[in-house]
C-alpha cells in the first residue's frame, strides 16, 4: 500500500489508498498536473473558462454510496455531468440541468459548492483552454431512460473508489473521494 498522510494533520489518510492501483493513478496525477502546468499563468489571471458540474449519488440496496460517472462525446474518457453556466440559472440549477441532459438524473442539487476541478477543455476548433468546474452534489430522485443525450454517452454507477480510479483530473478524485468520506459518517 502507499502511504498517504495529510501534510497538516500528519493523520494517515489511508481511507483513500486502500484501492490497489492507488499508486499508480497518483502517477498518472502527477502527468496530469505537467499537462496543466503550461496554462498556470492564465489560470492565476482568471483566464480559465468556468463551467458547472454534478456529482449525482445515490444509495443501493446495500446502503453504500454509488456515483454517476458518464463518458465525454469526444474523447470517451469518465467524467461527471458537466457543461456552460446557463443563462437565468443558479449554478446549482445548471447543474441539474446538465445532470438531466447528459444522464437522465432527476432530483435536487445541494446550493453550496462541493468543490471545483481544473481540466483542459477541448473546444470546437480543437484548441484547448483550462477550465474550472463549480461541482455540486445531487442526490439522485429517479432516473429517467430518455433524455436529451442519451446514446452519446456511456453512464455507469461506481463506488466512489473506483470512480475516482477511473477519472483523469486530480482534483475530481479527491471531491469524488470526499463522497466517500462523507458516506461513513
Amino acid at each position: 500500500m502507499c502511504g498517504f498522510y495529510n501534510r497538516f494533520s500528519g493523520k494517515d489518510i489511508s481511507l483513500m489508498t486502500q484501492h490497489p492501483n492507488w499508486c499508480a493513478a497518483m502517477k498518472k496525477a502527477d502527468r496530469y498536473l505537467a499537462r496543466l502546468a503550461p496554462h498556470a499563468s492564465s489560470l492565476m489571471k482568471g483566464g480559465a473558462a468556468h463551467q458547472i458540474g454534478a456529482i449525482c449519488y445515490r444509495t443501493n440496496e446495500t446502503g453504500a454510496v454509488e456515483v454517476l460517472l458518464i463518458t465525454t462525446r469526444d474523447s470517451g474518457r469518465w467524467t461527471i455531468p458537466k457543461g456552460w453556466p446557463i443563462k437565468n440559472l443558479k449554478p446549482h440549477q445548471a447543474a441539474e440541468r446538465e445532470a438531466w441532459e447528459e444522464a437522465g438524473v432527476a432530483g435536487k442539487a445541494k446550493k453550496r459548492a462541493l468543490g471545483y476541478f481544473t481540466y483542459l477543455k477541448t473546444l470546437g476548433d480543437g484548441q484547448t483552454t483550462p477550465s474550472v468546474v463549480e461541482v455540486f452534489r445531487r442526490k439522485v430522485d429517479e432516473l429517467h431512460l430518455e433524455f436529451p443525450e442519451r446514446g452519446e454517452r456511456e453512464v455507469a454507477w461506481l463506488s466512489p473508489v473506483e470512480a475516482a480510479r477511473r477519472v483523469q483530473e486530480p482534483e475530481l478524485k479527491g471531491l469524488l473521494m470526499r463522497m466517500l468520506k462523507q458516506s461513513l459518517r
